[in-house]
């Protein structure tokens, strides 16, 4: 009672502070856009207008994708082919939370500016392809150490690549192709095609010319024919490793085609569109996605579960998606649409926005941001030796981050939803360990079938360890049963347990990890459930009072949980001292003054 009442007390005065900070926010990227703008656009060709202020206002600019629809706050820009001159762009300073730029295809030139950290602090994909860029590669480059993605191809760049991009040890995309490179690929950078580095003078892996052989090559007539014997002798097992590699795709193709019939069967469709709720994300056909998933293949699969199985989907740009493929529906096309145009509609910053949607015979495929970072159950349970525990603040973080986005579809999502299958595996994390839930509406797209109490039998549901009790009698998803799951994911991240399996427990216990916390809770010992790596950490007075909302969350009867907005509420106060709370979804979410029960419920 007195945390609730600090908080009363202190909420109009966090909510001043909150304001302010996000009213400075938006004026910063909105004088970014602005000299953005200015400095690359003389024909107007972006036709950005700056008339109106309110919150969301850029957010409908052509190019320019932002972190909530409601808000200026630009997330990233998409500017490639749009006829573009200048230098590098003024202003990106001021979008201070970008993550992706993308000038390709226009006509900029000039340096890549020296201080490139400092106007791109949080960069994880930059494309400048297909431009006039011209001088060295500057070596800050190497210091915006979230980079996943750079593009620097067909350009007039000189010089040679900086040895300190060894240090981006985030990089997947790397493409310096067509330019006036010199000099030795670091070997960091190895692991990139060879026609990524297509320089007439740069050298070394992966390209086939070594730089000490075309040195030496220069001084002699002897060591030319060294070196010319050492071009055959590698165009000779170049033709060897081409006809070997020619068939050995063809045998992967067959059991490809063998283990995904149904990509097969669609293939007749491939012009078919793909319904688009961004105007940021390009337009799409189902042959792209076909390209991009290398026709549905095993090994892009990243994910399987009860609604159906995730994809990764790579672009030509270098940048990911996310394809789900639905388990058979019985939805009828309209049906199948109306359902896709709600879901398409809910944006919040810790839900995994569904960007589109594709309808090919009987096929239903659903178009994700893709989370590169995995599911917290990767990260609490599926721990190797390079890969560290994670620490107490990013668990709550990502515990304060997941009630807020549960409590939104509960309390402030219209029409309310319900998530019916919350685990550890359906909160994804992004690169700045925000969780973001995934599969949140799909309940009411699983055929009738998948109600019936055998799906939780065999697993089909979720885990055994995340279902309220009550549904096993009643069969009908609740607010409440959202809460259950939820309170067991929080004592995941308190305890680092699974939820059926508990290591810390004595060898003849058999129940799961609710079983176990209500023994310990029973006895007053439940501080013997935390997760020994977070002990003796200053944080034991936080782990309890998660341990206690976790608690409040799993009692076996569903009225005397709490609703997910006093749970977040709960939790925002435990994790007060780290200002994970967003103040934008906090102003519009109204704590519920119905029964839980009579809520809508989302049930097939």
């Amino acid at each position: 009672m007195a945390v609730r009442n600090f908080c009363t007390a202190l909420l109009p005065v966090l909510l001043c502070s909150m304001l302010c900070h996000l009213c400075y926010d938006s004026v910063s990227d909105i004088e970014c856009l602005r000299r953005v703008k200015a400095s690359i656009d003389p024909s107007n060709k972006l036709d950005w207008k700056f008339n109106n202020h309110t919150e969301g206002s850029i957010c409908g600019f052509r190019g320019v994708d932002c972190w909530n629809p409601n808000e200026n706050k630009v997330l990233s820009l998409h500017l490639g082919s749009m006829g573009l001159k200048g230098g590098f762009p003024d202003g990106l300073e001021n979008c201070s939370s970008m993550t992706s730029l993308d000038l390709s295809s226009n006509s900029l030139s000039g340096p890549i500016p020296v201080d490139i950290l400092k106007q791109l602090q949080y960069i994880t994909s930059l494309d400048l392809s297909y431009n006039s860029f011209s001088g060295e590669i500057p070596e800050a480059l190497a210091n915006c150490t979230y980079l996943n993605a750079v593009n620097l191809q067909h350009n007039k760049l000189t010089g040679t690549l900086p040895g300190q991009l060894a240090a981006l040890g985030r990089l997947n995309q790397f493409n310096v192709a067509d330019n006036q490179l010199s000099g030795q690929i670091p070997s960091s950078l190895g692991k990139f095609p060879p026609s990524n580095f297509a320089n007439q003078d740069l050298c070394g892996r992966p390209l086939s010319n070594d730089c000490s052989a075309t040195s030496s090559g220069r001084t002699g007539v002897i060591v030319g024919s060294a070196v010319g014997g050492a071009v055959i002798t590698l165009i000779i097992v170049a033709v060897i490793l081409f006809i070997l590699l020619r068939k050995m795709p063809a045998k992967k193709k067959e059991k490809d085609v063998e283990e995904n019939k149904w990509a097969k069967s669609i293939k007749g469709a491939k012009g078919v569109k793909v319904s688009m709720f961004e105007k940021s994300v390009s337009k799409m056909k189902l042959n792209d996605l076909m390209k991009a998933t290398g026709d549905f293949t095993k090994e892009n699969i990243i994910g399987t579960g009860r609604s159906g199985t995730m994809y990764r989907a790579t672009l030509p740009d270098g940048s990911f998606l996310a394809i789900k493929r639905l388990q058979d529906t019985q939805h009828s096309e309209s049906q199948f649409t109306s359902e896709m145009s709600t879901l398409g509609s809910v944006r919040q910053r810790n839900l995994v926005p569904l960007l589109g949607y594709c309808i090919a015979k009987n096929e239903r495929l659903l178009v994700y941001k893709y989370m590169p970072k995995g599911s917290l159950y990767d990260h609490l349970h599926q721990q190797s030796s390079d890969k560290k525990a994670l620490q107490w603040s990013l668990r709550l973080k990502i515990a304060i981050g997941t009630a807020r986005g549960l409590a939104w579809l509960h309390h402030s999502c219209n029409p309310r939803i319900l998530h019916r299958n919350i685990s550890s595996k359906c909160i994804l994390i992004d690169d700045d360990y925000e969780p973001k839930i995934s599969d949140f509406g799909l309940a009411r797209l699983m055929n009738p079938i998948d109600t019936h109490l055998s799906t939780f039998v065999i697993g089909e549901f979720g885990d055994l360890g995340y279902v309220a009790p009550e549904y096993t009698r009643t069969l009908v998803a609740t607010p409440k049963g959202d809460v259950y799951s939820f309170g067991v994911v929080l004592l995941e991240l308190v305890t680092g347990e699974e939820p059926t399996h508990v290591s810390n427990a004595p060898e003849n216990f058999k129940g799961s990890l609710v079983d176990w916390i209500t023994y310990l809770s029973n006895n007053s010992i439940l501080q013997d459930a935390v997760d020994k790596s977070l002990i003796g950490k200053d944080n034991d007075a936080e782990l309890l009072q998660c341990m206690k909302v976790a608690c409040s969350c799993v009692l076996p009867s569903p009225k005397e949980r709490p609703t997910m907005f006093e749970v977040y509420q709960l939790l925002r106060a435990v994790g007060e001292k780290y200002h994970f709370s967003a103040s934008d979804d906090e102003l519009t979410m109204q704590p519920q003054t119905a029964d839980p029960e009579d809520e809508l419920i989302v049930a097939n």
